[in-house]
Order: C-alpha cells, then sequence, then structure tokens
C-alpha cells in the first residue's frame, strides 16, 4: 500500500492530524519519523520547521522517535527502514531535490513508500512528491541551477502549496501547459494519495 499525505503548512488542522494518524494506524507513542528539514535555509523557514516538529511533538509523538536527517552526508535505507513516516519540511523546492539526489535519499523514499511507509509532505516537500517541480518555479529562486527538474514521482498529480486566490492566474497558466493534474492546496487543506487513489482533507 502507498500512502502520501500532501499539505501546505503540515498538521495545521485536527482534520489532518486524524488523516495522519489513520493512516500510520500504530499507537502514537510507538510511532518513529524521519523528520528531513533539509530545504530550510533561511530564518524563516527555520521558523516553520520548528513549529512542524513541535507539532508532532504536541501529538504524542517521542523526541526520541524523531530522526532528523539533514541531508549532508549520503542515506542508506537500512538506517531509516524501521521508521513509520518520512515527514519531508518546507522551503527551497530546488535546492531540496538537488540535495535528495546528491544523498542518494530520492531512492530510499521511493523503496520506503513501497514499503507501505507515510510520505507527509510540507510545502516543497508535497511539491517533491509529484512528477516535477515544475511549478515552484514563479514562488522559489532555482539558485542551485537546477536543469533536471523530476520529481520522486510517487504520485502523477502536482501540488501547488499555500494557494490563495492572487496565485489563480499563475496556476491557470500552469494548468494549460502542464500535462499533469495540478491541485492547489490553501493552508489548512491536505492531499490523502492511498493506493493512487486521492482526496483532498479539509
Amino acid at each position: 500500500m502507498t500512502k502520501l499525505l500532501l499539505t501546505s503548512t503540515g498538521l495545521a488542522s485536527k482534520n489532518i492530524a486524524n488523516q495522519f494518524l489513520q493512516l500510520i494506524d500504530k499507537p502514537v507513542s510507538q510511532i518513529k519519523i524521519i523528520f528531513v528539514p533539509a530545504a530550510a535555509r533561511n530564518e524563516e523557514e527555520l521558523k516553520y520547521v520548528d513549529e512542524s516538529k513541535k507539532e508532532l511533538l504536541d501529538l504524542g509523538i517521542f523526541k526520541k522517535n524523531i530522526k532528523t536527517l539533514s541531508l549532508d552526508k549520503p542515506v542508506s535505507f537500512k538506517e531509516v527502514e524501521d521508521f513509520d513516516v518520512i515527514y519531508v519540511c518546507g522551503g527551497n523546492t530546488f535546492y531540496l531535490l538537488k540535495k535528495v539526489r546528491e544523498t542518494g535519499f530520492d531512492q530510499v523514499v521511493i523503496k520506503l513508500v513501497r514499503a507501505g511507509k507515510l510520505y507527509f509532505g510540507v510545502s516543497a516537500g508535497s511539491i517533491l512528491a509529484g512528477p516535477n517541480i515544475e511549478i515552484a518555479g514563479p514562488f522559489d529562486e532555482n539558485d542551485v541551477n537546477l536543469t533536471d527538474l523530476t520529481g520522486l514521482n510517487l504520485t502523477n498529480v502536482i501540488i501547488s502549496p499555500h494557494y490563495c486566490k492572487k496565485e489563480k492566474l499563475i496556476i491557470d497558466e500552469f494548468k494549460k501547459k502542464s500535462q499533469y493534474k495540478i491541485i492547489p492546496l490553501t493552508n489548512n487543506q491536505a492531499l490523502s494519495v492511498v493506493n493512487g487513489k486521492a482526496k483532498i482533507i479539509e
């Protein structure tokens, strides 16, 4: 079973938090999380990373069960195979994709998801799960000069996080050009994709 929960801002609502726990289907005290803050590089982004971690602790997940991966060195499947959730935080999507590739974490994630682990994305982490990250172009700076924008391909839909009315024109233009379905998510929404079946959580 493949399970993805893609969000703009993490466990922003009770419904998203409930869906999160439902998809893991384990007592909270036993849930083990791989926490990936690698996309966050500036003060504001790091503040959101701290909030994300606090949400997990507030949910009742033990601090000792959260393993932080900074993606500053190669990651092997063996070191993370016992975890239940891959939690990928927000920040710069281009930088995130670069780090994920450099460390081999892209292949590790794909293997984990195929093994039934939950992929939980926040903002850039949600974009990363799709077929490509081109949607990040108008919002994130590609200061790492990535040319191959292929995502993890865990789903064939593209998430546009933090959607608000003023972005409608940008997203509409993107929809015309993209061969994939684009799902804009507000800060209070999430997209749950279980075995390819997608539904929006509000």
